[in-house]
């Protein structure tokens, strides 16, 4: 395989290829890891802990007392109610996450007003037990929107402290329990002196106050609280509230599911109170009635001086007992009926109806107690909601249509009362019949009588209903059981440290590597062996040079084991072997012109070297400064006397030889040197002579290898004009330095052959890039650097 074919196999990119211009900035990524960890931490060390804070209840399942099952006597209540029972839960959530019922937690809480102790670093929210307390005089309507400034009190001693803040007219220092006028509110503060050690801890620390408005902070938890109805078809609802105070979170749900029970209580006893109300005005009718029957009896017993029934009658009363029973059990249905069906008709229809005052008949009391529960489901959703509301609408109509179906039902059974009564004193008369010879006057005070105990008798029902209404006012239970009081994680859930240290971690390595790839794809310089690759067309590169450190000599001496000395043998040979391969000839009599783009790019530097290297071979070398525009290469001479006689003094003057010209290098004695020297006022024209020809033609006879130090290839035309000289071009290209659109013109020169046998040199190359990204050492036999000696190298 030829050498080329070796190189471009060699050339396929690998896995190791593809991360190796990351590893070698591997302080970068380190660097960039202690920044983000170290930031992390210090975020860590300072960001404020926030806390999960949960309860949980169940609703407890009243269908069965509340009726709901007696609606299957009304199929179109029975289908509405079976749809209700699947969003029950989410209306019970709705209700818990109102606006109206989180305002009055905040009022009970007083969570408007937030107090924060003022550190070195960051602020802290205290709550429970504070030093002291600020209370807020003034209403509120004027600042809603959190109109209120924050206020910075400072204790300054038992009896004083001191208030300051932004644009806080009166500032200044009060004592304690003092009422204080601001143009938002006034003010007292009153220390907690129950606590001393508290108070004594914060004396002389700032504290500032905020007052918000309860709408707004009720509106915020509102938005971060979260309910959830974990297990399907249950009535177990999970509370949910993260806080960065946990004590305080967790009052706030406890105290959120006491005024829902007092709420849902209150509901309810709606329906009792009603009932009650409507009981009392019955039992202030029936008592009048009483007391008129009573009397109208005891005047009716004196006029007609009676004291009991007659004997001869006691036969036919008790015959008759029976449709007296009768007559009173229809006869107080009937008063009730009227009364009931009085009471619906007259009543508004939001008012609800009263119940358990002993009406006959299952199907009237049980769709009674649906409209009363339909009633306050309306009531209750009306809190959180519209009257347009699709659920509110349709309660409307079933309300509408129970109250009616109720009011008909009331109608049929006073019909069959009435009927039946009517039929009760067919038979009453037909007895009566048979008692003619009693005295009419006996049969006027049964008559009494009858009243008396119907009267009676209503009067004691009523008086045992009102007795159990207050039993049940008094006897109802909450309706959200507490399963888990609220209760906080041990563990803060946020800033979760792990995360933060991870995304710390992918941050340092991901800016790093972010950097390292924005530089490398907006940098325009040649970097290693293969940009130059990439970018070189059938040009094939003969060495690479490495770049000197500070302090390095830029010379190869005798014996010279150094990286540099052994990158320029490997261009000796690499050159031996390109000049055999482009049938230059023979080794000898070999004319190297070493050129470059721009200045700057090393090409004197690796002329020299390449003279002393090919003279430490043996051969008779001569080096030519040939760079007559900006000649650099008296530099290498001991003296450095850039006045000494050179190629532009041969060229113009014909009295002059090259014995008068050649120096002696001060390195090696095979290597001479001639200097370019005076520069000329026409450069460009004196190297089109025929005394250059000559020049080069006595320096071949007299040397094997005549290296030519020539002036920058694109900049100037000098090195064009006196290419066909030349048996190689050697062309420097310096790595981070030389442009990558400058390596066109070195294609466009081999394709235009404006250089003969163009061969590429790249300079200055770092550790890291050096030969195929320095996989295989720098030199062969020498001591390999240790990792911390070359970590600060």
């Amino acid at each position: 395989m030829k050498e080329k074919d070796l190189i471009s196999s060699q050339s396929d990119q690998t896995v190791q290829d593809i991360i190796k211009p990351y590893i070698r900035y591997w302080y970068l990524f380190l660097l960039g890891l202690i920044i983000t960890m170290a930031g992390a931490f210090v975020y860590l060390r300072y960001a404020t802990p926030i806390y999960s804070v949960k309860a949980k209840v169940i609703i407890k399942d009243e269908s069965n007392s509340s009726g709901f099952l007696e609606f299957s006597a009304i199929p179109e209540i029975g289908n509405y109610m079976s749809r209700y029972g699947n969003s029950k839960i989410d209306d019970e959530i709705a209700i818990f996450t109102s606006k109206r019922l989180i305002t009055n937690v905040v009022k009970k809480l007083d969570l408007n007003t937030v107090y924060r102790a003022v550190g070195n670093v960051k602020t802290s929210e205290l709550y429970g037990t504070l030093p002291f307390t600020v209370q807020f005089l003034e209403p509120e309507s004027e600042n809603k929107g959190g109109a209120f400034p924050v206020l910075n009190i400072e204790i300054q001693d038992q009896a004083t402290y001191k208030i300051s803040g932004d644009n806080l007219a009166n500032s200044g220092i009060y004592n304690f329990g003092d009422r204080v006028h601001f143009d938002f509110a006034d003010l007292i503060v009153l220390p907690n002196m129950e606590d001393e050690a508290l108070f004594s801890k914060y004396t002389g620390e700032t504290i500032t106050v905020v007052h918000n408005d309860e709408e707004s902070v009720a509106l915020y938890y509102q938005g971060e609280l979260k309910l959830l109805n974990e297990i399907p078809n249950s009535h177990v609802i999970e509370f949910s509230f993260e806080s960065a105070t946990p004590q305080k979170a967790m009052d706030f749900l406890d105290q959120l599911i006491v005024e829902y029970n007092e709420d849902a209580v209150d509901d309810r006893n709606q329906i009792t109170r009603q009932t009650l109300n409507f009981i009392d005005d019955r039992l202030q009718i029936i008592s009048k009635e009483l007391d008129s029957v009573e009397l109208d009896k005891e005047q009716f017993k004196s006029k007609n001086r009676l004291t009991n029934i007659q004997t001869e009658a006691a036969i036919i009363l008790e015959s008759a007992s029976e449709f007296d029973k009768r007559q009173l059990n229809i006869a107080t249905q009937l008063e009730l009926t009227n009364s009931m069906i009085d009471y619906i008709e007259n009543e508004d229809e939001n008012e609800l109806l009263p119940t358990n005052i002993g009406l006959e008949g299952d199907d009237v009391v049980g769709a009674v107690n649906d409209y009363n529960q339909l009633l306050l489901q309306r009531n209750r959703l009306l809190k959180s909601s519209t009257t347009k509301n699709p659920v509110i609408i349709n309660l409307n109509n079933q309300i509408q249509q129970i109250r009616t179906s109720i009011l008909q039902s009331l109608k049929n059974t006073r019909n069959g009362f009435q009927i039946s009564l009517r039929d009760l004193n067919y038979g009453e008369s037909s007895l009566n019949s048979k008692i003619e010879q009693v005295p009419a006057k006996e049969r006027i005070y049964r008559d009494i009588e009858r009243q008396q105990s119907i009267k009676e008798q209503l009067f004691l029902f009523l008086l045992q209903q009102r007795e159990e209404s207050l039993i049940s006012l008094a006897a109802i239970a909450s309706k959200a059981k507490v399963v888990d009081d609220a209760y906080s994680s041990r563990q803060p859930v946020a800033p979760k440290k792990l995360f933060i240290y991870f995304i710390a971690f992918v941050l340092g390595l991901l800016l790093t590597f972010l950097g390292i790839y924005f530089k490398g794809l907006f940098n325009n310089k040649i970097s290693n062996r293969e940009d130059l690759e990439r970018l070189l067309r059938n040009i094939s590169i003969q060495g690479e040079i490495p770049k000197l450190s500070k302090g390095t000599p830029d010379f190869i001496t005798h014996n010279d084991r150094s990286i540099m000395a052994e990158s320029f043998r490997i261009l000796r040979t690499n050159l031996q072997y390109f000049m055999r391969n482009k049938g230059v000839g023979s080794d000898a009599h070999k004319t190297i012109f070493v050129t470059s783009s721009i200045t700057n790019e090393g090409k004197t530097f690796v002329a020299y070297n390449l003279a002393t290297t090919l003279a430490l071979t043996g051969k008779r070398v001569i080096l030519v400064g040939a760079d007559i525009r900006n000649p650099q290469l008296h530099r290498y001479l001991a003296n450095g006397d850039r006045s000494l006689k050179g190629l532009t003094e041969f060229i113009a003057d014909p009295t002059v030889n090259i014995d008068d010209l050649v120096a002696k290098s001060d390195n090696h004695n095979d290597l001479d040197i001639i200097l370019s020297g005076a520069i000329p006022p026409n450069p460009a024209e004196l190297l089109l002579s025929n005394r250059t020809e000559l020049f080069f033609s006595e320096l071949k006879s007299r040397y094997d290898h005549v290296i030519v130090d020539t002036a920058p290839s694109m900049v100037v035309t000098d090195t064009l004009l006196i290419s066909s000289i030349a048996d190689v071009t050697l062309y420097v290209v310096r790595a981070d330095y030389t442009e990558k659109k400058l390596v066109g013109f070195v294609n466009e020169a081999n394709k235009d052959n404006k250089l003969h046998n163009i061969a590429v040199v790249l300079n200055g190359v770092s550790e890291n890039n050096f030969g195929y990204g320095n996989k295989y050492g720098y030199v062969y036999g020498q001591e390999k650097k240790s990792f911390f000696k070359r970590l600060f190298k």
